[in-house]
């Protein structure tokens, strides 16, 4: 085997893969990047067995062949090489090692057979759908920072899809949740995707799949096939399979109330602004702020022993007179409300003791739930 790649192009794929494999595993081709040398174009794979990723980049193959090699160790290498570099990669068949050539630069490197890879099992995935990278990155960006992270409910650590009727129209939702805090984004329901299974889709997959669609064109189409268990990203230059997180999604919108009738209107940014300069006299251990809310004024408060207590107003738009006080985790209402962006965002209470909902004023796509805390 021997081809010739350009360092950019090599170090962003090596990059994608070195974070789906293991960096501790007990299975040594585990930890290896599958090479493929042929027809003018290299096919990098990785996998832990449960996510797999198969990423396609031009090179000049003048010996096509396959063989594996550390996955961190190649990028690691491809990583300190300068930057613009041809690098030349030569397998000598008398040792299995692989020799990388850059500039004066040359490295002999440890082999695994390409034939100890284990064989990606191809899935009947009935389901299949397109939606634009921008769409996708939507669905994505707005949910995951509610995804848990806890081992226990593991059912909640990542994002659910699925098919879901608003006012007799199908959407796509994705939904995120840790049970202090919940996201419900939609998108019009894409052809194909009516009638799709719930599914749960992990954290480390939302990750990477995030990670592949980055640098994509707005509107790339990316291909979603699916089955009850499992999930397939085809995009124009990879291919991201993963096992489904095998569980049942709660009933979220249990989670939604539908009794808060008294909308607080701020201004989102200042609003966040707001509680991150406030929450700085809370700790780690106990970030709550309280807001006080009457007749078109809002008062956050923060305290902790250690470090002090902050206060400030704000105007809002509140006009009754009976006062609600409530508090927040104070990180949480800085993650939501920055979903909001620059535009104003309702506050729906009922009183200081159930949830609230939160979402921008003109945003119908997107709804944010929190729960309060005891102050």
């Amino acid at each position: 085997m021997k081809f010739a790649v350009e360092r950019g192009e090599f170090l962003k794929a090596l990059a994608h893969g070195g974070s789906v494999v293991e960096k501790r595993t007990t299975v040594p081709i585990l930890s290896h990047v599958l090479i493929h040398a042929e027809g003018g174009q290299l096919n990098l794979t990785t996998t832990d067995m449960d996510l797999a990723l198969v990423e396609t980049i031009p090179a000049v193959v003048e010996k096509p062949g396959a063989i594996t090699v550390s996955a961190h160790m190649v990028l690691e290498i491809v990583r300190k090489l300068p930057e613009g570099v041809q690098i030349e990669a030569t397998l000598n068949p008398e040792n299995d090692q692989i020799t990388l050539k850059a500039g004066k630069s040359r490295f002999n490197i440890s082999t695994l057979p390409a034939e100890q890879f284990p064989k990606l099992t191809q899935n009947d995935l009935p389901f299949s759908f397109k939606l634009t990278a921008e769409k996708l990155r939507y669905l994505i960006d707005r949910s995951r920072f509610a995804m848990s992270t806890e081992e226990t409910r593991y059912f909640l650590n990542g994002i659910y899809f699925h098919a879901h009727e608003v006012n007799g129209q199908k959407v796509l939702r994705s939904v995120a949740t840790d049970a202090h805090r919940l996201a419900c984004i939609e998108v019009d329901i894409p052809e194909g995707a009516e009638s799709i299974p719930g599914i749960i889709v992990g954290r480390k997959t939302i990750t990477e799949i995030r990670k592949l669609i980055n640098d994509e064109n707005a509107e790339t189409e990316i291909t979603i096939r699916l089955s009850p268990q499992r999930v397939e990203f085809n995009l124009p230059q990879a291919t991201l399979s993963s096992r489904l997180v095998d569980g049942t999604y709660p009933d979220y919108e249990q989670a939604i109330p539908v009794g808060n009738d008294k909308p607080v209107i701020v201004d989102a940014k200042d609003f966040a602004k707001a509680v991150d300069r406030v929450a700085t006299v809370t700790t780690d251990k106990l970030p709550v702020i309280k807001i006080s809310v009457a007749k078109n004024k809002l008062t956050l408060v923060a305290a902790s022993s250690e470090l002090g207590d902050a206060t400030e107003e704000m105007e809002v738009d509140f006009p009754f007179d009976q006062s609600i006080d409530i508090g927040f985790n104070a990180n949480y209402l800085v993650d939501i409300t920055s979903q909001i962006g620059d535009e104003a965002a309702e506050i729906l209470l009922s009183d200081g003791s159930a949830p609230a909902i939160i979402k921008g004023i003109n945003d119908k796509e997107a709804l944010f739930v929190l729960m309060p805390m005891r102050v």
